[in-house]
């Protein structure tokens, strides 16, 4: 029992950024209609962001994960300004391929500026952990799990409780008919891809100093953020976010009494089991609105 209470402690820790990058994804996926194969990317980033400003330039910890953040925001709005805007009427195919273009020259980029050795990314939180009976959770876990589950609470409240909430869910559901209405479609994608970026590079910047950073820790998350979506469904935001702790809670589940060298697989066969029993996943509702 003291064993099953330490896995689920764990599961609710990593949960919660799992359900930051899904969360994410499905507001790309489900309002721009695009397949951000960038999310990794953005993922990574933010924890390189964290490295360089807590490690290279001694700022506070808070501040930069503050700032990574904010950076990521800004980057995804380059991008979406960039390239995916020229791509606004091309065909799926040409836009995936422009996407992939962009995931191969950032992962590049990135191995080019700060080399194949992994980082670590130094925390002022005491080494001492927090036990609570038979649960042992360090500090920073305990902060990881608090700022995540502020993103995702406020994330929420953008969605459906601000005028930019209520334009991006208008044009979820119509694009034509929000442009009619005198929406700037081109603004709310631009918008919807930053907000997207942004989550990924905070979850980056919050699971960098619980593991490692490396050029190629996007790639593993890109792939768990799309099985998050399929979870959850495709726009809703609340399925994302519980899909994110399903698939934390395999993962954890399956490592801790499978065998932890099928950590990763187990999140996978949950999924396969979701597209063979409900294709469109646990949360979706045909006509649901994202939110």
């Amino acid at each position: 029992m003291d064993q099953l209470l330490q896995h689920i402690a764990n599961a609710l820790i990593l949960g919660g950024t799992y359900a930051l990058l899904g969360i994410g994804l499905t507001l790309i996926l489900g309002i721009m209609k695009v397949v951000n194969f960038t999310h990794g990317e953005l993922y990574s980033f933010g924890g390189f962001m964290a490295y360089f400003f807590v490690s290279a330039l001694g700022w506070n910890f808070f501040l930069a994960m503050a700032v990574s953040i904010m950076l990521g925001i800004l980057l995804g709005a380059c991008i979406e300004r960039v390239f995916l805007r020229r791509m606004r009427n091309a065909d799926i195919d040409s836009t995936m391929i422009v996407m992939i273009g962009c995931w191969i020259a950032l992962q590049n980029i990135a191995l080019l500026i700060w080399g194949g050795v992994a980082k670590s990314v130094p925390t002022p939180f005491s080494t001492e952990p927090l036990i609570i009976g038979p649960i042992s959770i360090s500090w920073l876990r305990v902060f990881v799990l608090g700022a995540a589950m502020i993103l995702i609470l406020a994330t929420y409240l953008l969605i459906n409780k601000s005028p930019l909430g209520k334009a991006m869910r208008a044009t979820f559901q119509d694009r034509e008919t929000a442009s009619l209405m005198g929406i700037n479609i081109n603004a709310i994608y631009t918008v919807t891809f930053a907000l997207g970026s942004g989550l990924a590079a905070a979850a980056g910047a919050l699971l960098g100093p619980v593991f490692v950073v490396t050029t190629t820790m996007g790639n593993m998350a890109a792939l768990k953020a799309f099985a998050i979506v399929i979870l959850g469904g495709l726009g809703s935001i609340p399925g994302a976010a519980i899909g994110g702790f399903i698939l934390a809670f395999a993962e954890e589940l399956g490592s801790g009494y499978v065998s932890s060298g099928y950590r990763d697989a187990m999140g996978f066969i949950l999924i396969i089991l979701v597209l063979m029993f409900k294709p469109t996943g646990l949360f979706y509702v045909r006509g649901e609105r994202i939110g």
